[in-house]
Formats: C-alpha cells, structure tokens, sequence
C-alpha cells in the first residue's frame, strides 16, 4: 500500500493557531550558551547586536558585564546603554549596589535589550530576586532580549558540574528558562585555547585568572565542562527537530540522532530482545523505546505467553525504556508509524521462528510464497505471516530509512526445550505449582464470565473445536449429497464454503483452517468423478481445489478476525459504557456513603472484587476503612499497608512491586489537588488484577472516585464560605443600620452634657460630676459607633478615599488634638515626624487610624506612662510607630488581635467591643500599607521604661512633589522629642 500522510487534524491545526498567535504577542528570548566563562559569549552578543543596529533596529543595552576586556569594552560603543538602577544594601553599611532597571527598560521599550548573565541573583529590595525573572516580564512585554549563561547554571547540570570541578556554583536557572528559549547560540573554544585566552588576561584579571587556572579552569574540568555543553545543546536541537517533523507531517526517518526501539512479541525472546535493546542504546548513549503490537486479529494468547510478555515489559520500564503498547490491524504499519513519529534510527526485533520458517523449504515453500502473493490484495504488508518474508524483512520494506537488527537466538533455552520432559497428559498434580496456576487460571476464566472465545480454555475444549469443524463438513457433506440432484457441482462447493465461515465465526481460526482442508478433501472423495476416490479425471479440477482451498483459508482468516474484533470492541464498548455509567452516578453522589456504595458496586460487577475505602479526616488522617453494608468486609485488608500507600502516593499489594504476595491491591485515590485516600481492591481470584487491562481499569476507576471526593470536599468549602460571606454580610449591614441610627442621639447626648457643664450657675458638684462621667461615656458610646459605621463601609468597599500628599507631623498633630481628653493622664512623646517625607493618603482615615492606636494605648496603659510616637524610613515605606509602657499584647495574639471583635486577655475590665485594630487594617490595606504588632523596649534615650506594646504602620513611600520653602520664611529645625 501507498504510504501516503495523514490528514491533518482540525482541532491540533486550530490549537496550533492560537498558540503561534500568543507567542507572536510576546518577544524572542535568544541565550547565548557557553561551557564556561571566557568563550566569548558576550563578545559575540554584543557584535551580533551592533550588526542589528547598523541595519536600523533599535537595540538598547540593558546591562552588560565586561570584566575589565578592553575588546568587549570597545563593542559597547556606538549602542545605547541604559542607566543602572542604584539599590542601597542596608546589611552591607549603606553599601550601594547598581542593578539592572526593569522599569527603566519596559518604560524605554525598545526593540531588543541585551541583559547579559542570565543566572545572576538581584539585590535584596528588587522587584524579582533573580535576574531570569526579570527576563521573563520583558519577553512577556513584547520585548526581544539576548541574554548570556554558563552550562554550570543549569539546574539539571549544577550538581555534575559541582562533582567534576569540586565547586559549586549557586547561582541556578531552571531549565524550563532554557528550553523555552526561542533561539540558543552555542559559542565554543578548545580548552588549551581557553587556558590560553586566561593566560593572556582575556577572560580575567591577572589576579583572578591565577585562582581561577589552579581551580575551576584546569584542562581536564574545562574538557568535561565542553562536553557537557554540547550534549545539552544536542538535546535542545534534537526535540526542535522533532517539534519541526511534527509540525511539518514529515514521515521518514531524519538520521539525526542515535536513538533504538524493541520491537518485543510472543515469539518467547521478549527479555533477551529488551536487553540487547539496553545493551545496544548504552553503547550508543541514546534514548530507547520498547513496544507490542495488540491487534485483534491475532488469536487469543496462552496464559504463559501473556505472562512473558508482561513480564518483559516490566522489565524494560524497570531499565529505564519508554514503552507503550501499540494498537492495530497491520503489525508492521503500527510499528513503522510509531518509528516515524518518534524519528528513531534503530529497530531490534527477536529471532523466533515465523510461519516460513516452520514450513519448510521445497515446494512447500514456493508454495506459501504463491499463497502469500494471492492473499495480498487482501491482507496488505500481513501477507508476510504466510510467505517468505519475515517481519524484519517486511518492517525494513516498509521503512527502508532505519537500521533493523535481529538479536542472536537464545541457545540455551532452545537446549533446554530441546530436553524438556514431555508433558504429563494426567494433569498436574494437587498442590504443586502447576496445579496453582491452572487453579488460577479457571478462577480468572470464571471471574471474566466465561463463554466468550477470548477466555482461556483447557486442551480438551481445543480439540472438541476441531471436532465440530469436522462436524460442520460432514453436515456440508450430507446436505451436499441430498442437493446433488438439484444442483452442479460449482453451487454444491458454496455450501463447503458455507461449513468454512460458520466454523470460523464459532471456533476459531485453527478450526477453520482445518474446515477448509477437510472440505476440499470431502468435495474431491464425495463429489468429483471418479468419485470415492482422491484421484480426479480432469486437471482442471485442480484448479478447482486450489481456489476453494484459498478462498476457504482466506473467509476463514477473515471471518475469524472479524469475530475477534466485533468480540474485542464490544469488550470495549462495556468498558466505556461502565466508566460512563460509573461517572454519571458519582456525579451524582452528596455524601462520601454514597460514593462508597456507588464505587464498590461497580468495582463488583467490573472486576469481581470485594473494595473498602480509606477516606481522610479534616485533619488529614486516613480514618478506619468504609465498606458498602451489602459487602462481607475482608479481613485481609492492612490498614497500615493503606497507611504507608497514602504517604507515599504510590500502590502497593499485588501485581505491584510492593509486597506483590498480598491479595489485595492498595490504590491511593490522587486527585488533581492531593490524594484524597486509599482505595482496597481485593479480587476473587489472586493476582487477577495484575493482568493489564483489569488494572487499567481499576486505576481509571481510583481516578473517578478520587475526583468525585474531592469535589465533595470543594462543594462544602464552597457552602462554607457562601454561608461565611452571607453572614458576613448580614453583620455588616446590621451594623451600619444600628451604628447610624445610634449616632444622631449620642451626638445629641453629648451637646446636652456639655451645655448642662457651661450652664450658670454652675452645677453643684456631685451633679456636675455625674454630667462630666455621663458626657465621657457617651464620647465613648460615639466612638464606638464610629468604629462600627467605619468597618461596615469599608467592608462594603463604600469609602471613597481622597489621597492626597499629607504631612505625616500634621496628620499625627490633629490626631493628638482630638484624643486629648483621652491622653490627659498620659505622657506623649513625638519624635522624628519633622524629617519624614510627604505620604500619598487620605488624611482624615489616616487620623482614625492614629486617634485608634492612641486610644488602645491609652486604654490599656496605667496613668502616668507615656506613650510615643516615632518615625521609621525604609527604602520603600513610610512607618509609624505608636508604642505604650503598657502590659504589651499576649504571645500568640499578634495577628488575631486585628481580627474584628477581638480583644486580648487582659481586656476584659477594659470598655470596647474589639473593632479600633481592625478599623485600622482595613484602612492602612486599603491604602497599600500593612500593620502589625510587636513587642516594645524602650531604652532610656527614648523615654525610659520597658515592655509594652509597639503598633507600626507601614505606607508606600512613592516620590513626593518637591515642595518649595515660603519666602520670608526660615525652617525651623526638628527636635528628636516633642513631649505634649
């Protein structure tokens, strides 16, 4: 058959659209890879770059590391360089250090940035710690950058590197930065050239290069330094080649690049096929793939055969391969497919011997060789199964571009089947080994149902197969003998024909075969003259017999494998049709009850076996195994096996690696957020589930139920928090009502008290004693309401700020005015606000959160203590500092004392509801500030006294308008203490 290309799918067209559509918006990364310093990365960066900028482009220098090499130096000439951005170092004495600007750049946008050192880590204060970070916001930009790293950067390669060298270099980027990189420049030098770069002080100053040439830049580290740049270069080349083959539909083979399959089957040299496959890709250092071809149209396989197969499969996972098992009619297109979209070089394929082989040569042969160029039209590339080519002669016809290697025949084990004992026709002994496994397997013919013809029979139901296909003749025979009156001896063999395909739909292949043979035979003995008689008197009946011959082995063969795939797609059809089932009912589902019932019925009716589920407690522990009530719980369930599965995410029990003799299989139920439990599977027959497609499917169905757990658990968070906002909500607006409707008459309250104080003639003391205690307690009631009303508008995000740049000396002034009543008994200190710039906020909830802090402080302070307030200037923030001598927050409350309602230990004597802190970070987060709590120790030069309470807010500093002094006017200088 044509190999013609496949037609493109609309769907990956349409994915490959929009995601040429999102990388067009962003810009092109380009690195520059070396092995290590001194290879002239940046050399050839900057020279590629001043090639572009007298082609017209706009090319701007970011940041550029020249080491002092004058010949770098001289390529910076003539480019535009952007101004480094200083960034002082608090830990290193003030010490100023020159990073590259971010800002600067996206703020200039040119057409490409050069940001050399890619690997390199940010001063403490900016925007991205590492310098690739910075990287990624530009290309994101629209932004093309060039950007410069060593191999000893790399993540994957930082710990070889460190072995080789002994030097550990911390500086990392992840390799996700590197494959992602639209283009990468591998700039190479020779180690002796190298060494002789650093002899000449080009890589270093003399200083540096003597240190650096007896220890990281030694010939033997630089060569293995090389090596291991190329090696990764080749790697991104090899998955660009392959992304090209792939967007390109390119089908033959591109010898690119070493890389070897195993073709593995049933012909008993499975193992010896994946080890030469191993063998082969060490030798050749490349990636190796193992695969087998399941199609329907072969006959069902023995039990010993599917073990050994499996077995060899594991194997190759165990050593490192990628395997995968293919699907499909035609071997040798599903192979050659697979070799083709994988570009691999190299095909290992086994020796055991094939049809040709065991038929023998002479005529024989020559006369498969005929039947195989008749069946062709019919079976395509399989018409090698019954001529003289074999599958590595079809494969190497099919996909003449790869290399196909036969692996040498295992003469050992050919020895040894040569001697092998024959069988006891008795059976196998009770008890022995034998005997075990044939017990297991009619327990597994039992558990799958039974009655299906891909069911595993024993030796005596093959032969009763035979027998009927003789039957089927012999009924053609008579029901020919009865229609020979009627009918020419051309419509007599349609009926043999007949025999032929109800034996192939109710037998099998092997009986059909024999079917046709046998009809043959009886339409010569029965039918053509002479009859009775094997001899015929006209040549041309041989013809005669050779086309029913063909024709019934052909329908046979065809008939057959229709059955197997009408009985393989129904099989799948079942399994589709229980997982859809299974995901309706567990969408379903309310509680997790009902998902254990749902999950252990359809693991019953599926896979015969008996589940309990290990479901976790709020506090992330497996709780004792749930089973369905209709269940009889199994006492072989280990729930400290279940426990070590959780832990580690992975399953255990049998057909696993981990305690396979258990009887019961241990699945942890991982769903995309966490495992979400452990899933008991105890089947009826042992070992059952390590067949491959009944643990596929019990793992799709671990995948199911964990889903549907843990949308369970998203479903009650979600409630939770619907219930948390509606309340939320509720509380707020009942506030806000009663906190309006309380404020008119305290106000009120409050100017009747006073006027009752300036009345005359003044009142008599013990009167005027109860006004002055009554206007105090609804100054506080006020307040309160104040707190309240402030918290339900900014909790309803109803406060419209009007920032401006305020005076933090001025907003701190007012607040001291309207508390002063409140601090009477207090000594209040002022230091530093003189100094501070201007702040961008609104001044009047800005003094809330002043008069607040100062009233907690007055509150909870004895009389007579002072209370301070101090300024602090970082290189992003504003602070203020309300500090107290007072008994200081408890341990542990430093966070929840800001929630609402909340007060400390040592409150309770104290009037208040808890809202004055959380007022305050509401609004100081409004503004994009932060506020918090910690313990306060002032020394004597600040006021003397120890312990209390020291509230700090924190807003962006940003950059003030510069502000011009009043003529006339001088400034007078800040003193460190203002006491009030």
């Amino acid at each position: 058959m044509p190999d013609t290309a496949p037609r493109p799918d609309p769907d990956a067209l349409l994915q490959r659209m929009q995601a040429e559509g999102e990388r067009a918006a962003r810009g092109k990364l380009r690195v520059y890879f070396g092995a290590s310093a001194g290879v002239g990365k940046t050399f050839a960066m900057l020279t590629a770059a001043r090639a572009l900028r007298e082609q017209g482009s706009d090319v701007l220098v970011g940041v550029v590391e020249t080491h002092g090499r004058a010949e770098t130096e001289a390529l910076l000439d003539g480019l535009e360089r952007l101004p480094m951005k200083a960034m002082p170092h608090q830990k290193l004495d003030g010490r100023v250090l020159y990073e590259f600007d971010l800002d600067g750049a996206l703020a200039r946008r040119p057409a490409l940035v050069l940001v050399d050192e890619l690997a390199h880590s940010n001063a403490p204060g900016s925007r991205h710690p590492k310098r690739w970070q910075d990287i990624e916001e530009l290309v994101s930009a629209g932004i093309d950058v060039w950007t410069t790293v060593n191999v000893q950067h790399l993540d994957s390669l930082n710990e070889a590197v460190g072995g080789i060298t002994g030097i550990r270099v911390w500086e990392t980027v992840p390799d996700t930065v590197f494959d992602d990189a639209d283009e990468v420049i591998l700039v190479d030098l020779p180690a002796d050239e190298l060494l002789r770069r650093l002899r000449d002080g080009k890589v270093y100053m003399p200083e540096q290069a003597r240190t650096a040439a007896s220890n990281f830049f030694r010939k033997g580290n630089l060569i293995a330094l090389r090596e291991l740049a190329l090696r990764r270069t080749a790697d991104r080349v090899d998955d660009d080649v392959r992304a090209y083959r792939h967007a390109e539909s390119i089908r033959p083979v591109w010898r690119t690049r070493e890389a070897v399959l195993a073709c593995i089957g049933t012909g008993g040299d499975a193992a010896q096929v994946v080890k030469s496959a191993r063998r082969l890709a060490g030798q050749l250092d490349c990636d190796w793939h193992v695969v087998t071809v399941a199609t329907p149209r072969l006959a069902p396989l023995a039990a010993q055969t599917r073990a050994d197969l499996e077995q060899a499969m594991r194997l190759a996972e165990e050593l490192g391969a990628r395997t995968e098992t293919l699907a499909g009619s035609d071997i040798v297109q599903a192979v050659a497919g697979y070799v083709r979209r994988h570009n691999l070089t190299k095909v290992v394929v086994g020796r055991a011997p094939g049809a040709w082989h065991r038929a023998g040569g002479g005529v024989l042969a020559r006369g498969r060789a005929l039947l195989a160029l008749a069946l062709s039209p019919f079976l395509g590339s399989r018409a090698w199964l019954f001529g003289r080519h074999s599958f590595a002669d079809s494969l190497a016809l099919g996909c003449p571009e790869i290399d196909v290697i036969r692996v040498a025949a295992d003469a050992m084990a050919a020895d040894a089947r040569g001697r092998a004992p024959p069988a006891d026709r008795s059976g196998p002994r009770a008890g022995t080994s034998d005997g075990m496994r044939d017990g297991m397997r009619e327990d597994r013919a039992e558990l799958d149902g039974g009655g299906h013809p891909g069911e595993e029979r024993g030796v005596a139901a093959r032969r009763l197969d035979y027998l009927w296909a003789v039957a089927w003749c012999a009924g053609a025979s008579l029901l020919s003998a009865l229609a020979r009156p009627w009918f020419e001896l051309v419509n007599i063999a349609m009926l043999f024909l007949a025999a032929v395909v109800a034996v192939a739909l109710r037998h099998g292949r092997g009986p059909a075969a024999l079917a046709s043979v046998v009809s043959v035979a009886a339409f010569d003995f029965f039918f053509v003259p002479p009859k009775l008689s094997f001899s015929v008197s006209d040549v041309q009946y041989l013809v005669t017999f050779v086309v029913m011959l063909t024709v019934g082995l052909v329908i046979g063969q065809l008939t057959a494998g229709l059955r197997e795939q009408a009985r393989v797609s129904v099989e799948r059809e079942t399994e589709t049709r229980t997982l859809y089932e299974l995901a309706r009912e567990l969408s379903a589902a309310l509680v997790p009850e009902q998902i254990v019932a749902i999950g252990s019925r359809f693991l019953q009716a599926a896979l015969g076996a008996r589940s309990a589920f290990f479901l976790v407690s709020p506090q992330g522990r497996l709780m004792a195994p749930a089973v369905d009530p209709q269940q009889r719980a199994s006492g072989a369930i280990d729930p400290v096996l279940a426990q070590w599965v959780f832990d580690h995410g992975q399953p255990a029990g049998t057909g696993t690696h981990t305690l396979p003799g258990s009887t019961v299989l241990y699945l942890p139920l991982k769903a995309p957020m966490r495992t979400r439990g452990v899933l008991a599977v105890e089947p009826q027959a042992w070992r059952a589930l390590a067949q491959p497609e009944q643990r596929r499917q019990a793992d799709v169905f671990a995948t199911l139920i964990a889903i549907a757990i843990e949308r369970l658990h998203y479903v009650e968070v979600a409630q939770q928090a619907l219930v948390s906002m509606e309340s939320e909500r509720l509380r707020s607006s009942l506030l806000a009502a009663v906190s309006h409707d309380l404020r008119t008459p305290l106000t009120s309250l409050v100017g009747m008290a006073e006027t009752m104080q300036r009345a005359e003639p003044p009142l008599p003391p013990p009167l005027a004693e109860t006004v002055a205690a009554m206007r105090e307690q609804a100054l506080r009631m006020r307040t309160m309401v104040i707190n309240l009303l402030d918290m339900a508008r900014l909790q309803s995000r109803d406060v419209r700020m009007h920032k401006e740049w305020q005076s933090c000396e001025e907003m701190a002034g007012a607040a001291l005015a309207a508390m002063r009543d409140a601090l009477a008994r207090h000594r209040v200190t002022v230091s530093g606000l003189a100094a501070l710039p201007l702040v961008e906020c609104d001044a009047v909830l800005m003094e809330r959160v002043l008069c607040n802090l100062l009233e907690n402080a007055a509150k909870y302070t004895p009389p007579g203590t002072a209370i301070h307030i101090a300024s602090e200037l970082t290189d992003a923030e504003v602070r203020l500092v309300v500090a107290d001598e007072g008994p200081g927050v408890p341990r542990g409350q430093e966070q929840s004392i800001f929630q609402k309602f909340t007060r400390g230990a040592r409150e309770s004597a104290t009037a208040g509801v808890g809202l004055g802190l959380a007022v305050c970070e509401a609004i100081v987060q409004a503004h994009g500030g932060r506020i918090w709590v910690e313990s306060a120790g002032w020394d004597d030069a600040q006021g003397g006294g120890n312990g209390g309470a020291r509230f700090v807010v924190a807003l962006p500093r940003g950059t003030p308008p510069a502000v011009e002094p009043e003529a006339g006017l001088a400034a007078s200088p800040a003193t460190d203490k203002e006491p009030h």
